[in-house]
């Protein structure tokens, strides 16, 4: 069945400046500088396929707006808003670990956090039945004083307190499937239990010390923080457990009015900032589950903006399959990384990811209906 699939576009994303890098690492290591991990060119390859493969006519355009500067107060400091204004507007900067910035680069996240809220709107409106924000710059890292791993200011958080406060909603459960760990979220609503922050997403990889299966909330929002650090070499396998046996009947037992995916493509295999293994069958069949579940909890309200991947030759395969499995539309066009992907070993869930899982399953008695 198809759906109206709502689309968050807008070419002064790709603008967002992060320099010249080696990787991750500023100009003055002993290594020749180049191009920086967080680049344009993963998102707008992914849209471009869109496009080649005819999906992109048959989506509905949502036009961004900006978020005001209220809107981002609602999750971040204003001494770390003014710190971002100001050297906006002069060369750039360095929002905090690993994020780097350039002039003009405030006003651009305003515009993504602003184009996560578009797609909300467009959702809770009836314009749509869901959407894909694809913003960049990225926020699933962004803390409400700083800045980290390339991203500056916390989108989805953002959008998700601008549908409570100004939109009317109630529950929201976000459920972050990038490779590194949703810390921003974890740290926002780590008190509030009518958000739900669900993170699946490879041991310590990044930020190497958050993420952990004991770290499940606080005082009224005990319980409201589930972490699923699946080891590195997990495949498809190991993520379709978690989502069969922890992220689905989470979802079934917190009931939200809206859920919300940080959508990361950096759990693909071969990504250069990830370990794991995962395929376009893959995301399709986690975004199957996804759309199910919402379909019987929440209207089919299901809002996913843009995260990592930095494989500009996979992730937009990855994300083609995503938008064909929200909109019920399937292309031409196949992902010629599948027969390679799904070959690799260890696909299917090994003994140790298992474990994991056995305790994270334990975490739903945690959460209180």
């Amino acid at each position: 069945m198809t759906k109206k699939t709502g689309f968050v576009w807008q070419e002064i994303y790709m603008w967002h400046d992060t320099g010249t890098h080696s990787g991750v690492l500023p100009p003055g290591v002993p290594v020749q500088p180049g191009t920086h991990a967080e680049n344009p060119e993963t998102k707008r390859r992914f849209k471009n396929l869109l496009e080649v493969s005819g999906l992109y006519k048959q989506l509905h355009q949502i036009e961004a707006y900006a978020a005001s500067e209220e809107d981002i107060l609602q999750v971040h400091t204003a001494d770390y808003m003014n710190q971002i204004k100001a050297l906006s507007d002069e060369i750039g900067g360095d929002a905090g670990m690993l994020t780097p910035f350039g002039k003009g680069s405030f006003d651009i996240a305003k515009l993504a956090a602003g184009g996560v809220m578009a797609a909300i709107d467009a959702v809770l409106d009836g314009k749509v039945d869901n959407a894909y924000a694809l913003v960049r710059p990225p926020g699933h890292h962004a803390e409400p004083d700083t800045g980290k791993g390339f991203c500056l200011f916390s989108n989805a958080s953002i959008a998700a307190k601008y549908a409570q406060n100004e939109r009317g909603v109630g529950k929201i459960a976000f459920i972050d499937w990038d490779v590194h760990h949703g810390n921003g979220a974890e740290k926002i609503f780590w008190n509030d239990p009518s958000v739900l922050t669900i993170s699946i997403h490879q041991d310590r990889c990044f930020p190497p010390d958050s993420g952990d299966l004991t770290d499940n909330g606080e005082g009224a929002g005990a319980g409201y923080n589930i972490n699923i650090p699946l080891p590195a070499g997990s495949g498809v396998g190991a993520y379709e457990a978690a989502y069969d046996r922890v992220v689905i009947p989470a979802l079934y037992k917190f009931k939200p009015d809206l859920i919300i995916v940080p959508s990361g493509f950096d759990a693909g295999a071969h990504d250069p900032l990830g370990r794991m293994m995962m395929h376009s069958d893959g995301y399709r069949s986690l975004t199957e589950k996804l759309l199910k579940a919402a379909d019987d909890l929440c209207s089919g309200r299901v809002v996913m903006c843009h995260e990592g991947g930095y494989n500009d030759a996979t992730v937009p395969f990855f994300g083609l399959a995503v938008i064909e499995t929200m909109s019920g539309i399937k292309t031409n066009t196949d992902d010629p990384f599948m027969a390679l992907f799904e070959a690799l070993g260890g696909q299917e869930l090994q003994p140790h990811q298992d474990q994991t899982l056995k305790e994270a399953e334990k975490l739903l008695n945690n959460l209180r209906t």
